[in-house]
């Protein structure tokens, strides 16, 4: 495939690892860069000495583009984008902030950019900020996500027609079923992550993966409504922290903090996992060149199915 989002991150194929605090790291991104995706590296959580570490790691595993996702408002945002561009990372994508407060900086290194919105507003402003292209998250997706509950199916059209820079869907994808509709719609690329935690590369315990593989359509939940929600798997953890008093969860939420999270250790009864609605369609556990290879091949086999459908002289 050539679209705009291919060119700008220089890869085959316009999918995107969707980043995961302290999950998506060196070694995988450079997996899915190496099998001709975008892989990416997510700041959150790292130190800066830890961030240039997985960095230099993804760098001697594969010589294909990989990029850092950066939450704007985390105190380490600047050092994590001076890392990046020491690095001699070429695109980034940014997340919960105001990009205008870093797009000169970003500009000025040469950096292609993508910032992730969950509404149209957040979409124009980003836009009018200089970024390259946006992220359309969708309420359905895992970790943390918007307030305005659109879903991807919802925002990505609406995005299409009032946007001149190019759109990527997020939040709900995680077959070729999936990545066809989201074209369909008129994005230019996909970003995954609920899927990429049941590969065979993904960095995370095996009772997560055993979770996301059994999970159904009802196996996750929203936390921390009024402050930045979250979609987490339900199990223990997640429903000592639920609470019908929205500030007294998001004070639960933020107490339980790192040490609850799944990458600090804990069992599947007490760590909290970030996860999207998509868990329930996630069946088995591939390696992700499988993955990547599996995806493209059926976007193939099920487009030439739809024009066979929709062709009038058949």
């Amino acid at each position: 495939m050539r679209n705009r989002i291919t060119e700008m991150l220089g890869v085959s194929f316009p999918l995107i690892l969707g980043p995961m605090r302290m999950i998506t790291l060196g070694e995988m991104a450079a997996e899915v860069s190496r099998s001709g995706a975008f892989g990416q590296i997510g700041a959150s959580g790292l130190s800066g000495e830890r961030l240039r570490s997985e960095l230099h790691r993804a760098g001697r595993l594969t010589d294909r583009p990989i990029g850092v996702n950066i939450p704007l408002y985390r105190p380490n945002a600047r050092e994590a984008l001076a890392i990046a561009i020491e690095c001699g990372i070429k695109a980034v994508t940014t997340s919960a902030g105001d990009p205008a407060t870093f797009i000169d900086k970003i500009k000025d290194a040469g950096l292609k950019v993508l910032h992730k919105v969950s509404s149209v507003e957040m979409a124009r402003k980003a836009a009018s900020a200089g970024v390259d292209g946006v992220i359309a998250t969708g309420f359905e997706a895992g970790g943390h996500i918007g307030r305005q509950q659109t879903t991807t199916l919802c925002l990505v059209p609406q995005l299409v027609d009032v946007l001149d820079i190019p759109v990527v869907a997020a939040g709900g994808i995680a077959d070729a079923r999936g990545v066809l509709a989201a074209f369909a719609l008129g994005a230019e690329g996909v970003e995954l992550g609920t899927r990429f935690i049941a590969t065979k590369q993904c960095p995370v315990p095996e009772y997560f993966k055993e979770l996301v593989i059994g999970a159904d359509s009802d196996a996750t939940m929203l936390l921390g409504k009024e402050a930045m929600p979250i979609r987490v798997l339900k199990n223990k953890a997640s429903a000592r922290i639920k609470d019908t008093d929205r500030s007294k969860e998001d004070a639960k939420l933020e107490a339980s903090g790192e040490a609850s999270y799944v990458q600090s250790g804990g069992d599947a009864d007490t760590t909290i996992m970030p996860c999207g609605q998509i868990a329930g369609l996630v069946k088995d556990l591939k390696g992700i060149e499988e993955l990547l290879s599996e995806l493209s091949a059926g976007c193939r086999s099920l487009s030439r199915k739809l024009s066979l459908l929709f062709n009038e002289e058949s």
